[in-house]
Protein backbone atom coordinates (compact mmCIF):
# COMPACT_ATOMS: atom_id res chain seq x y z
CA UNK A 1 0.00 0.00 0.00
CA UNK A 2 1.77 3.00 -0.89
CA UNK A 3 1.76 6.33 1.18
CA UNK A 4 0.20 9.54 -0.02
CA UNK A 5 2.52 12.24 -0.69
CA UNK A 6 1.91 15.35 1.26
CA UNK A 7 0.06 18.30 -0.43
CA UNK A 8 2.71 21.23 -1.03
CA UNK A 9 6.24 21.91 -1.26
CA UNK A 10 9.48 20.78 1.56
CA UNK A 11 10.22 24.31 2.49
CA UNK A 12 12.08 24.79 5.92
CA UNK A 13 13.11 27.96 7.59
CA UNK A 14 11.26 30.96 9.70
CA UNK A 15 9.15 33.82 8.70
CA UNK A 16 8.18 36.40 10.81
CA UNK A 17 4.94 37.86 10.12
CA UNK A 18 3.69 41.35 11.65
CA UNK A 19 0.55 40.08 12.54
CA UNK A 20 -2.75 42.74 12.08
CA UNK A 21 -5.63 42.94 14.45
CA UNK A 22 -8.77 41.03 13.64
CA UNK A 23 -7.18 37.19 12.75
CA UNK A 24 -6.21 34.48 14.79
CA UNK A 25 -2.56 33.08 15.14
CA UNK A 26 -4.23 29.95 12.76
CA UNK A 27 -5.58 32.35 10.73
CA UNK A 28 -2.36 33.67 9.59
CA UNK A 29 -0.35 30.23 9.86
CA UNK A 30 -3.23 28.66 6.64
CA UNK A 31 -3.01 31.89 4.84
CA UNK A 32 0.75 32.10 4.84
CA UNK A 33 1.16 27.76 4.54
CA UNK A 34 -1.18 28.59 1.47
CA UNK A 35 0.59 31.35 0.21
CA UNK A 36 4.05 29.39 0.22
CA UNK A 37 2.29 26.28 -0.70
CA UNK A 38 4.03 24.41 2.07
CA UNK A 39 3.64 20.79 3.26
CA UNK A 40 4.12 22.07 6.78
CA UNK A 41 3.76 25.05 9.39
CA UNK A 42 3.16 26.42 12.84
CA UNK A 43 3.70 28.93 14.87
CA UNK A 44 6.00 30.30 17.67
CA UNK A 45 3.70 31.37 19.79
CA UNK A 46 0.05 32.25 20.19
CA UNK A 47 -1.30 35.72 19.89
CA UNK A 48 -4.85 36.50 20.96
CA UNK A 49 -7.00 38.01 17.53
CA UNK A 50 -7.04 41.88 19.34
CA UNK A 51 -3.10 41.51 19.39
CA UNK A 52 -0.55 42.73 16.55
CA UNK A 53 3.15 42.07 16.28
CA UNK A 54 5.38 39.64 16.04
CA UNK A 55 4.21 35.55 14.97
CA UNK A 56 6.63 33.87 14.00
CA UNK A 57 5.46 30.87 11.42
CA UNK A 58 8.22 27.92 11.31
CA UNK A 59 8.07 25.86 8.13
CA UNK A 60 9.34 22.47 7.67
CA UNK A 61 12.13 20.98 10.18
CA UNK A 62 11.86 24.62 11.51
CA UNK A 63 8.71 23.37 13.17
CA UNK A 64 11.44 21.01 15.67
CA UNK A 65 12.70 23.91 17.10
CA UNK A 66 8.90 26.08 18.01
CA UNK A 67 9.66 24.96 21.65
CA UNK A 68 12.80 26.64 21.80
CA UNK A 69 11.45 29.78 20.50
CA UNK A 70 8.54 29.61 22.69
CA UNK A 71 10.74 29.03 25.71
CA UNK A 72 12.68 32.99 24.42
CA UNK A 73 12.00 36.22 25.84
CA UNK A 74 8.99 38.08 24.57
CA UNK A 75 8.81 41.80 24.62
CA UNK A 76 5.42 43.63 24.29
CA UNK A 77 3.62 46.69 24.86
CA UNK A 78 -0.09 47.05 26.27
CA UNK A 79 -2.64 49.74 26.92
CA UNK A 80 -4.31 49.30 30.05
CA UNK A 81 -7.94 51.03 30.17
CA UNK A 82 -9.26 51.45 33.61
CA UNK A 83 -12.45 51.13 34.77
CA UNK A 84 -14.00 48.36 32.88
CA UNK A 85 -13.57 45.00 33.29
CA UNK A 86 -14.15 42.60 30.41
CA UNK A 87 -14.96 38.55 30.56
CA UNK A 88 -12.18 38.53 28.32
CA UNK A 89 -10.21 40.73 29.88
CA UNK A 90 -9.42 42.72 26.76
CA UNK A 91 -11.54 45.12 24.39
CA UNK A 92 -13.28 42.17 22.49
CA UNK A 93 -15.00 40.96 25.59
CA UNK A 94 -18.29 41.85 27.27
CA UNK A 95 -18.34 44.93 29.77
CA UNK A 96 -18.91 42.61 33.75
CA UNK A 97 -17.92 45.47 35.89
CA UNK A 98 -17.10 49.14 36.14
CA UNK A 99 -15.24 51.28 38.69
CA UNK A 100 -15.28 55.02 38.63
CA UNK A 101 -11.37 54.56 40.42
CA UNK A 102 -8.69 56.07 37.96
CA UNK A 103 -5.13 55.54 39.82
CA UNK A 104 -2.48 58.18 39.61
CA UNK A 105 1.25 57.64 38.27
CA UNK A 106 2.32 56.83 41.87
CA UNK A 107 -0.33 54.24 43.17
CA UNK A 108 0.48 52.65 39.91
CA UNK A 109 4.49 52.41 40.65
CA UNK A 110 3.84 50.94 43.77
CA UNK A 111 1.69 48.42 43.07
CA UNK A 112 4.24 47.30 39.85
CA UNK A 113 6.84 45.44 41.89
CA UNK A 114 4.86 42.69 42.93
CA UNK A 115 3.94 41.58 39.66
CA UNK A 116 7.69 41.33 38.87
CA UNK A 117 9.98 37.88 39.14
CA UNK A 118 8.42 34.66 40.11
CA UNK A 119 4.56 35.21 40.32
CA UNK A 120 1.70 33.11 40.85
CA UNK A 121 -0.93 33.94 37.55
CA UNK A 122 -4.66 33.55 37.03
CA UNK A 123 -4.95 32.49 33.23
CA UNK A 124 -7.81 34.53 31.33
CA UNK A 125 -11.08 32.68 31.28
CA UNK A 126 -10.72 33.00 27.70
CA UNK A 127 -7.85 31.13 27.16
CA UNK A 128 -6.61 27.53 25.14
CA UNK A 129 -6.07 25.97 28.74
CA UNK A 130 -7.43 22.80 28.96
CA UNK A 131 -10.13 21.70 31.65
CA UNK A 132 -10.81 17.83 31.92
CA UNK A 133 -10.10 17.77 28.43
CA UNK A 134 -12.30 20.93 27.05
CA UNK A 135 -10.68 24.41 26.11
CA UNK A 136 -11.96 26.69 28.90
CA UNK A 137 -12.47 28.96 26.03
CA UNK A 138 -14.93 27.21 24.87
CA UNK A 139 -16.52 26.48 28.03
CA UNK A 140 -16.79 30.05 28.39
CA UNK A 141 -18.77 30.55 25.57
CA UNK A 142 -21.04 28.03 26.73
CA UNK A 143 -21.92 29.76 29.55
CA UNK A 144 -19.79 27.35 32.04
CA UNK A 145 -16.22 29.51 32.72
CA UNK A 146 -13.88 27.18 34.70
CA UNK A 147 -12.48 28.23 37.18
CA UNK A 148 -9.01 27.87 36.68
CA UNK A 149 -6.17 27.86 39.41
CA UNK A 150 -2.82 29.78 39.21
CA UNK A 151 0.22 29.14 37.31
CA UNK A 152 4.21 29.96 38.23
CA UNK A 153 4.97 32.75 35.87
CA UNK A 154 8.15 34.72 34.94
CA UNK A 155 7.72 38.67 34.55
CA UNK A 156 11.51 40.04 33.92
CA UNK A 157 10.43 43.67 33.24
CA UNK A 158 7.22 45.41 33.95
CA UNK A 159 7.15 49.14 33.16
CA UNK A 160 4.79 52.05 32.69
CA UNK A 161 6.05 54.02 29.87
CA UNK A 162 3.28 56.72 29.55
CA UNK A 163 0.15 58.13 30.25
CA UNK A 164 -1.77 58.99 27.09
CA UNK A 165 -5.35 60.27 30.10
CA UNK A 166 -6.69 59.39 33.21
CA UNK A 167 -8.31 56.64 31.67
CA UNK A 168 -5.22 54.58 30.07
CA UNK A 169 -1.78 53.71 30.62
CA UNK A 170 0.93 52.25 28.43
CA UNK A 171 3.30 49.45 30.02
CA UNK A 172 6.19 47.47 28.60
CA UNK A 173 6.74 44.16 29.66
CA UNK A 174 9.51 41.12 28.87
CA UNK A 175 8.83 37.94 30.20
CA UNK A 176 9.05 34.19 29.98
CA UNK A 177 6.95 31.43 28.21
CA UNK A 178 3.27 31.59 29.10
CA UNK A 179 2.74 34.81 30.82
CA UNK A 180 -0.37 36.31 29.80
CA UNK A 181 -0.65 40.09 29.10
CA UNK A 182 -4.40 40.21 29.89
CA UNK A 183 -4.25 38.30 33.48
CA UNK A 184 -1.46 41.12 34.21
CA UNK A 185 -3.28 43.92 32.78
CA UNK A 186 -6.48 42.49 34.92
CA UNK A 187 -5.11 42.06 38.20
CA UNK A 188 -2.58 45.20 38.02
CA UNK A 189 -6.01 47.27 37.92
CA UNK A 190 -7.18 45.51 40.77
CA UNK A 191 -4.03 45.82 42.90
CA UNK A 192 -4.58 49.41 42.09
CA UNK A 193 -8.05 49.76 43.28
CA UNK A 194 -10.30 49.52 40.60
CA UNK A 195 -10.63 46.97 37.39
CA UNK A 196 -9.56 47.23 33.44
CA UNK A 197 -8.98 45.15 30.68
CA UNK A 198 -6.80 45.65 27.57
CA UNK A 199 -7.52 47.82 25.43
CA UNK A 200 -4.29 47.28 22.96
CA UNK A 201 -1.93 44.82 22.72
CA UNK A 202 1.51 44.41 20.44
CA UNK A 203 4.51 41.77 20.66
CA UNK A 204 8.03 43.59 19.56
CA UNK A 205 9.86 40.24 20.26
CA UNK A 206 9.97 36.42 20.57
CA UNK A 207 13.09 34.69 21.16
CA UNK A 208 15.65 35.80 18.78
CA UNK A 209 13.16 37.18 16.59
CA UNK A 210 12.80 41.00 16.39
CA UNK A 211 10.21 43.69 14.77
CA UNK A 212 13.23 44.10 12.08
CA UNK A 213 12.68 40.45 10.93
CA UNK A 214 9.12 41.07 10.34
CA UNK A 215 7.21 41.61 7.06
CA UNK A 216 3.30 42.71 7.54
CA UNK A 217 0.86 40.27 6.44
CA UNK A 218 -0.49 42.02 3.77
CA UNK A 219 3.17 42.88 1.78
CA UNK A 220 3.08 39.25 1.15
CA UNK A 221 1.01 38.38 -2.28
CA UNK A 222 -1.58 35.60 -2.20
CA UNK A 223 -1.69 32.89 -4.32
CA UNK A 224 -4.42 32.88 -6.94
CA UNK A 225 -3.35 31.97 -10.22
CA UNK A 226 0.64 32.69 -9.86
CA UNK A 227 3.49 30.81 -8.56
CA UNK A 228 4.01 30.36 -4.58
CA UNK A 229 5.50 32.59 -2.67
CA UNK A 230 9.23 32.50 -2.83
CA UNK A 231 11.26 30.52 -0.20
CA UNK A 232 14.13 33.19 -0.40
CA UNK A 233 11.88 35.39 2.32
CA UNK A 234 12.58 33.06 4.65
CA UNK A 235 14.84 33.15 7.68
CA UNK A 236 17.23 29.89 7.56
CA UNK A 237 16.28 27.19 10.60
CA UNK A 238 18.77 27.62 12.55
CA UNK A 239 18.22 31.53 13.09
CA UNK A 240 15.77 30.06 16.10
CA UNK A 241 18.72 28.92 18.13
CA UNK A 242 20.65 31.60 17.40
CA UNK A 243 20.06 32.44 21.88
CA UNK A 244 21.35 29.42 22.57
CA UNK A 245 25.02 28.82 23.29
CA UNK A 246 27.04 27.69 20.43
CA UNK A 247 29.38 24.37 21.08
CA UNK A 248 31.71 23.54 17.61
CA UNK A 249 32.45 19.80 17.11
CA UNK A 250 34.10 17.55 14.83
CA UNK A 251 32.53 15.61 12.02
CA UNK A 252 33.61 12.58 13.80
CA UNK A 253 31.92 13.41 16.77
CA UNK A 254 28.68 15.25 14.86
CA UNK A 255 28.18 11.41 13.42
CA UNK A 256 28.26 10.33 17.06
CA UNK A 257 25.65 12.78 17.52
CA UNK A 258 23.41 11.95 14.79
CA UNK A 259 23.74 7.78 15.75
CA UNK A 260 22.55 9.14 19.55
CA UNK A 261 25.61 8.71 21.23
CA UNK A 262 26.72 10.69 23.66
CA UNK A 263 30.09 12.72 24.13
CA UNK A 264 32.09 12.75 27.70
CA UNK A 265 32.43 16.45 28.31
CA UNK A 266 36.26 15.90 29.16
CA UNK A 267 37.11 15.24 25.39
CA UNK A 268 35.34 18.83 24.55
CA UNK A 269 37.39 20.73 27.26
CA UNK A 270 38.30 24.19 26.18
CA UNK A 271 34.81 24.31 23.30
CA UNK A 272 32.66 24.11 26.14
CA UNK A 273 31.16 27.71 25.92
CA UNK A 274 31.15 29.67 28.99
CA UNK A 275 27.09 30.58 29.18
CA UNK A 276 26.59 26.48 28.99
CA UNK A 277 24.83 25.50 31.97
CA UNK A 278 27.01 21.72 33.00
CA UNK A 279 24.11 20.65 34.65
CA UNK A 280 21.35 20.39 32.61
CA UNK A 281 21.91 23.12 30.56
CA UNK A 282 21.59 23.56 26.59
CA UNK A 283 24.03 24.33 23.63
CA UNK A 284 23.60 24.38 20.04
CA UNK A 285 25.80 21.62 18.28
CA UNK A 286 27.68 22.59 15.22
CA UNK A 287 30.08 21.34 12.90
CA UNK A 288 31.87 22.54 9.44
CA UNK A 289 29.39 25.59 10.35
CA UNK A 290 26.26 24.04 10.05
CA UNK A 291 23.65 23.59 13.28
CA UNK A 292 23.80 19.67 13.91
CA UNK A 293 21.01 20.09 16.77
CA UNK A 294 20.35 20.51 20.24
CA UNK A 295 22.43 18.67 23.01
CA UNK A 296 22.14 18.62 26.82
CA UNK A 297 24.94 18.64 28.85
CA UNK A 298 24.59 16.47 32.09
CA UNK A 299 26.24 14.41 34.06
CA UNK A 300 29.40 14.85 32.22
CA UNK A 301 28.50 14.07 29.15
CA UNK A 302 26.81 15.76 25.75
CA UNK A 303 23.79 14.39 25.48
CA UNK A 304 21.16 14.72 21.73
CA UNK A 305 18.32 16.10 22.18
CA UNK A 306 17.13 17.37 18.96
CA UNK A 307 19.13 16.48 15.90
CA UNK A 308 18.33 18.94 12.59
Amino acid sequence: MSRRKPRGRPINGWLIIDKPAGLTSTDVVNRVKRIFDAQKAGHGGTLDPLATGLLPIAFGTATKTVPYVMDGTKLYHFTLKFGEARDTDDADGAVTETSPVRPDDAAIEAALPRFRGDILQVPPVFSAIKVAGERAYDMARDGRAPVLEPRPARVDRFELISRPDADTAVFEVASGKGVYMRSLARDLAKACGTVGHIAALRRLRVGPFLEKHAIPLDKLREADDTAPASPDLLLPVETALADIPALALTEQEAAALHQGQAISLVTLMGRIPAQADPNGGLARAMAGGRVIGLCHLEDGMLRPERIL
